[in-house]
């Protein structure tokens, strides 16, 4: 009876409770969603954004009202590009309604000074149509400006800071902060640092940041250092990481892998360090890490790092089983010279099943059929010789070919 009363507390627990391995897959299908749902919306963002340097308003127009309705953090910056693809159309009035629900449901965005900007250029033109040729009289403007940049910066740089603040393109905001980037005057790099800092819109603060890490010194460095401390945006916080590898700054990405508190920054800083080639420093990481995500990425790093030495250690000591098929895979797909001569001495020791079909996988990843049919003709289990024979059939090779007309004529 007691055990009777057990059971149905504990289906009534899990009535009200709900299966905790249900909950897990459902919390990790909706972070899928989300995730998928954001990337879509980049997607659309990257594709509005070429369609503004094409010029193909009507469609930009199209994209940017689309991603609008999406309600999400970039719906701010796609209205008002669609404001602004609206009066390079001639539609003034849209134009100007577009700016003001702009700045009607996001009275706080970074976006608003521009929206002002658009709406008074509208209402300047009012009753105008927009010229054809206005795109190249910009282009004609900003050569003119980089020619002035040479011979007298100190009278460029605030033309250049005011089409940064008008309602000009994309591209030809662009191209003002590059001529900024270019200069070694100290009014200029001013101009940039305040846009870096957040003074114009978030696409621009991007840009800014970007150009420092590619064009900066040792103080461009310090700014960006400064701008990171101060800043709650992981988006930003995340170029700026980006601009500190371009930079060849080491030891501020490695600060960031090691101390950092946010697991989505500290990945970013472990990644980059892979780009960087910074093999003892990632290695160094990995033997303090507690966090299995964090050593992923990690192993993705070493990965892009091409690091094989300690690639070829995890596959072959790598504790936790999940690591280990990480690493296994990631061996597979660094070739198959030395990386596969290590597969097949991982392959001739190892007892497990499941780790065996990793390295199987990654001789597969490797088109190594030389690999696959040597350790065919010695594995005794029929479940893995199976799952070999399975992969050489997919292989387009005379090795794999000639081995499965041994199997058939015997």
């Amino acid at each position: 009876m007691i055990r009777f009363d057990f059971i149905l507390v504990a289906a009534a627990l899990t009535g009200l409770l709900g299966n905790p391995l249900q909950t897990s897959q459902a919390s990790r299908d909706v972070a899928r969603q989300e995730r998928m749902r954001d990337a879509r919306q980049d997607q659309l963002y990257t594709e509005g954004q070429h369609l503004l340097e094409r010029g193909l308003w009507q469609q930009a127009a199209t994209v940017f009202a689309e991603l609008a309705k999406s309600k999400t953090t970039r719906s701010d910056a796609a209205m008002y590009w669609r404001a602004y693809s609206l009066n390079r159309l001639g539609q003034k009035a849209e134009a100007l309604a577009a700016a003001a629900e702009l700045m009607a449901a996001y009275p706080g965005s970074k976006w608003i000074a521009d929206a002002k900007a658009l709406e008074l250029q509208v209402r300047q033109s009012a009753g105008q149509q927009v010229s054809p040729a206005q795109e190249a009289d910009e282009e004609l403007k900003l050569l003119a400006l980089q020619g002035l940049q040479h011979s007298d910066p100190e009278q460029a740089i605030p033309m250049l800071e005011k089409i940064l603040q008008g309602a000009n393109s994309p591209r030809l905001k662009d191209r003002a902060l590059f001529v900024l980037a270019q200069s070694q005057s100290v009014r200029a790099r001013q101009v940039l640092g305040n846009v870096a800092r957040g003074s114009g819109n978030p696409d621009l603060q991007r840009k800014a940041i970007q150009y420092l890490g590619v064009h900066g010194g040792r103080e461009s460095r310090e700014l960006l250092s400064e701008i990171y401390a101060s800043s709650s945006d992981i988006d930003i916080k995340r170029r700026i990481l980006r601009s500190f590898a371009v930079s060849r700054d080491r030891a501020r990405v490695l600060a960031a892998a090691t101390n950092e508190t946010v697991p989505e920054l500290r990945a970013e800083a472990v990644q980059q360090l892979g780009v960087m080639g910074a093999h003892d420093e990632l290695w160094q990481l990995y033997q303090k890490e507690s966090s299995i995500d964090v050593k992923k990425k990690m192993i993705q790093a070493m990965f892009v790092g091409r690091d094989l030495t300690r690639m070829s250690e995890l596959a072959a000591t790598e504790k936790n089983p999940e690591l280990r098929r990480a690493a296994i895979r990631n061996l597979g797909l660094m070739g198959s010279g030395k990386a596969g001569d290590m597969l097949m001495a991982l392959y001739a020791k190892e007892q497990d099943a499941t780790v065996k079909k990793t390295i199987i996988e990654g001789f597969m990843h490797q088109n190594n059929a030389e690999q696959l049919v040597a350790i065919a003709r010695k594995e005794t289990d029929p479940v893995l010789r199976k799952e070999i024979v399975s992969r050489l059939s997919h292989m387009r090779s005379k090795v794999a070919l000639d081995y499965l007309m041994e199997i058939l004529n015997k």
